[in-house]
């Protein structure tokens, strides 16, 4: 791409650029686009290779100028990839392996859709074809995850053909800084990293401080398990995460920025340094942008995977070459952050959502979700769902129809139990509580939060003790160590917790971690730590009479806890084939093969269930 130096360079690349997406959307182009996810999940399951086998029999079959590949961001529907889509008709093809590659190609040119690569709808088991008509889809709008699965990430002519660089044409040519600021305080636009705290506040404050040098930071580093909702959006349109950063640098005054991603995603790295290095070669990036005055540029940083780092404060000392642990506040990073200079740290998802503000103002965005917490959210949905994958919602949509209507409910025929939404800092809510609305206030009324965006969900076979006590195991080794509170605190609650799940606790134990909780949330300095304790809480508010059944009845209801649990052969229902013990590690069942049923010495048993899972008649039960 030549370099763009004025406004009119803009103009006219953003002019040849749409004209050209378009007629690949609505097939203008008389060429068909075929379109293979490239994110992380996809990538693990060979859509390289898929993207390698479909260009080599283009090739071979000579249809270079009737059919092209598109490499593309996640489509979110992680459950059922690979994925190839084909432009313009939709049709979407699920579960792709390098094998159906040739066929894809095949039934284009004999005007077929290939039905076993279908989407098969749970409840009507009908088969759908195009990518808009699938349930997981029906119900999400794509803001901060706009253009991901549409565009080539390292495209940047794709972006620019799919709105990208309109917001920031509009910020540098009509909008003065403090209106930028106004647009974003109107829309309500709160910060998606966990907190909520308004983002237009957060600039504001910054640009109230006078100083020679101010800094844009984005938080790219995802800890929650289960979470990949920022990966996913800085793998799928870089492009637009950066224009978020330098409308944010133009409207407090920042012309260096920083994004602060985990070493471990490394596809999301090659394709932020590719964007910085194209915009870079094009113009976007660097001095006088569009003539305007405007200078920014952009830089990288890796994590190195821990978890306070998300902690802003200690974020900002990561990137400085110190220590990652968090700085007593005030002074705020606002005030006083990277090298002592005014920073704002914002998370990806609130950079990807600004360029999307100001294209369709305030107002418009404003529409989508609650009073208090306007626009969409992006769900990493896990766990014990049909539907596992990336979801954008409006605010105010219920838990119940992230579950249901998009999860696809739980699998086989199982009862929901929980949902822990907010990561590791988060609460587990149970089914009385899936009608409530999804923003920030409700949330933590109900004793959880919204967090960064993870939503995990448990059926009937989850132990919650087993649940506290993971999450805990988690928050535990993330602890930086500076707060004695957490640092201590979170190993005597592990330690408790581990008595629990052994039977070896008292109900002096439960009510002693429920005063240790509130003391590490009173006493550290960082969310971390003061959030540290909510798996716990929240589980001993809701799930009471497991914690009873584990210290009363030194039982485990879920039959989870290892220590509480036994397997046991029904003499009435064993075959005396002698299968559980030919696969028993220890050797602690025995019996005569065809004449005597076989037993479990339970002084020996290590309880790890492989005969459970070898018999073929069920005869052997937990208890």
């Amino acid at each position: 791409m030549e370099r763009i130096v004025t406004v009119k360079d803009l103009d006219s690349i953003i002019t040849s650029s749409t004209n050209k997406f378009s007629a690949k959307l609505d097939g203008n182009n008389k060429k068909i686009t075929l379109c293979v996810c490239g994110g992380t999940g996809c990538l693990a399951n060979s859509s390289e290779d898929i993207k390698g086998e479909l260009i080599n029999y283009i090739k071979e079959k000579g249809l270079e100028n009737k059919i092209e590949v598109n490499f593309v961001g996640c489509f979110g529907f992680c459950s059922q990839g690979p994925f190839v889509k084909v432009l313009p008709d939709n049709t979407l093809y699920r579960a792709v392996k390098v094998e159906d590659a040739k066929r894809i190609i095949d039934s284009l040119e004999n005007k077929e859709i290939l039905e076993d690569l279908l989407y098969v709808d749970p409840q009507t088991h009908k088969k759908v074809v195009k990518q808009e008509d699938i349930n997981f889809y029906k119900k999400q709008v794509r803001v901060a995850l706009y253009g991901c699965s549409i565009i080539d990430p390292t495209n940047l002519e794709e972006s620019l053909g799919f709105n990208g660089f309109k917001a920031l044409r509009k910020v540098l040519l009509e909008m003065k800084p403090q209106e930028v600021i106004d647009e974003i305080l109107a829309s309500g636009l709160r910060g998606r990293g966990g907190a909520g705290f308004p983002t237009g506040r957060k600039w504001q404050f910054a640009a109230n401080v006078d100083a020679d040098q101010k800094y844009i930071v984005c938080n790219g580093d995802e800890g929650d398990p289960g979470a990949f909702m920022d990966r996913s959006i800085l793998e799928g349109n870089p492009f637009n995460v950066i224009e978020g950063m330098m409308i944010a640098g133009y409207a407090f005054g920042a012309t260096e920025g920083y994004f602060y991603v985990r070493a471990e995603y490394p596809i999301a790295v090659q394709r932020i340094e590719n964007a910085i290095k194209v915009m870079e070669e094009a113009g976007l990036l660097g001095d006088n942008i569009l003539g305007s005055g405007f200078s920014f540029r952009a830089h990288l940083r890796l994590g190195a995977g821990a978890f306070v780092c998300g902690e802003e404060t200690a974020l900002l000392n990561s990137i400085e070459g110190k220590r990652g642990m968090p700085r007593p506040r005030p002074p705020f990073p606002a005030v006083k952050g990277l090298w002592g200079k005014p920073t704002c740290v914002n998370n990806v998802e609130t950079l990807a959502t600004v360029p999307y503000i100001i294209r369709v103002g305030a107002k418009e965005f404003a529409s989508m979700g609650t009073p208090t917490s306007t626009g969409t959210k992006v769900f990493a949905l896990g766990g014990k769902i049909n539907n596992v994958g990336l979801v954008e919602v409006p605010m105010g949509t219920t838990l119940r129809t992230l579950v249901y209507d998009i999860g696809g409910g739980i699998p086989n025929d199982k009862k929901f139990k929980a949902i822990q939404t907010g990561g590791p800092s988060g609460g587990c809510l149970t089914e009385k509580d899936l009608d409530t609305p999804i923003d920030y206030d409700s949330l933590i009324k109900k004793g959880s939060m919204m967090g960064s965006g993870g939503a995990i969900v448990m059926d009937e076979d989850n132990c919650m003790v087993d649940v506290a006590k993971f999450y805990m195991e988690f928050i535990k080794d993330e602890s930086c160590g500076k707060c004695s509170h957490c640092r201590i605190g979170t190993t005597r609650l592990l330690e408790m917790l581990t008595l629990v799940t052994e039977g070896k606790a008292t109900e002096k134990t439960l009510q002693d971690m429920k005063e240790l909780a509130q003391i590490i949330k009173a006493g550290s300095l960082c969310a971390l730590g003061q959030t540290a304790a909510n798996p716990v809480l929240s589980t001993m508010a809701n799930f009471p009479e497991e914690y009873e059944a584990h210290v009363k009845d030194k039982v485990c209801p879920a039959h989870v806890c290892k220590s509480l649990t036994q397997y046991v052969i029904d003499p009435l229902k064993c075959k005396k084939c002698s299968k559980c013990a030919r696969n028993c590690p220890v050797n602690c069942i025995t019996g005569v093969p065809g004449k005597e049923p076989y037993v479990i010495d339970q002084s020996k048993c290590v309880k790890c269930g492989t005969c459970y899972n070898a018999c073929n008649f069920k005869a052997i039960d937990k208890r």
